[in-house]
């Protein structure tokens, strides 16, 4: 487990010196901040997505809607950024033989790469989720929130679900980080990787939306990104929140399995 500590921290070193880093970390905080402009200077709201109407009474409805939006192609590509590019660096630059001499089996600097990926995945959504806060609670303020159920929840408790709502979104946001994984150490390729992680996210959603398809909708990991809404019903809807857990790890867990594998028989270097 040492061994693994010591990748990751060291591969997080590597990505505060890349701009893909910055990249991802900039589109996180640049959407909020250009919501909340557009707000402040059009009429009107988006009424129809789930809390938009709110959005001019309680600045706690920012990051609800940001969510909605976010699961479309925002964080998906975010993730993809490093998940996808995290082991086909390794082949491109033709460094992992130097990681290698360091003591370091591929179980271990795997386990790394994929405790940077999900690290990265969780600061992003962070830094969206505090800028959407601190912008929404100056464009309108730290008020009461109304629920999905008609009730109205204070605006320390409409925190707090914000929160959990957050952490929720962070399950499908982890498989879609596994598949990038996978994508990563398959084609060998960061670009092609990043583009197939984001074409599956959104492959994921056409399907949703398909004429006779819909019993499948509630089983799609796209469909995983709504669960946190679950949270904002009183009384609390555990359903689609338990639902996000197991469906997100079905979807996850086999593509980075594959992609342990994959870099288990020494592929990604080529050797």
């Amino acid at each position: 487990m040492g061994g693994a500590i010591g990748v990751y921290r060291w591969e997080l070193r590597k990505l505060v010196s890349q701009k893909r880093t910055y990249l991802g970390l900039a589109a996180a905080t640049l959407v909020p901040l250009i919501f909340t402009i557009a707000l402040t200077l059009q009429k009107g709201q988006p009424n129809d997505v789930a809390f938009g109407r709110y959005v001019r009474e309680s600045g706690l409805a920012i990051p609800l809607v940001l969510l909605l939006f976010g699961s479309i192609w925002l964080f998906p590509l975010i993730t993809a950024l490093v998940a996808g590019d995290i082991i086909a660096s390794e082949h491109h630059n033709g460094t992992l033989k130097t990681i290698l001499t360091r003591s370091l089996d591929r179980g271990q600097i795997f386990a790394g790469k994929v405790m940077t990926a999900f690290t990265y995945a969780f600061i992003a959504l962070l830094v969206m989720g505090t800028t959407a806060v601190v912008a929404g609670t100056i464009k309108s303020g730290f008020n009461p929130l109304v629920t999905l159920s008609g009730t109205k929840v204070s605006a320390t408790k409409a925190l707090g679900l914000v929160a959990a709502s957050f952490a929720v979104y962070l399950l499908p946001l982890f498989a879609i980080a596994c598949f990038g994984l996978f994508l990563s150490a398959l084609t060998r390729n960061s670009a092609a990787a990043v583009v197939g992680t984001l074409m599956f996210a959104l492959l994921m959603q056409l399907v949703g939306i398909l004429p006779g398809l819909g019993g499948l909708q509630p089983y799609l990991l796209t469909t995983q990104f709504q669960a946190w809404q679950g949270f904002l019903r009183i009384p609390a809807d555990w359903t689609p929140v338990i639902r996000a857990v197991w469906l997100s790890a079905a979807y996850g867990i086999p593509p980075l399995f594959a992609a342990y594998l994959i870099f288990l028989r020494g592929d990604v270097a080529g050797e």
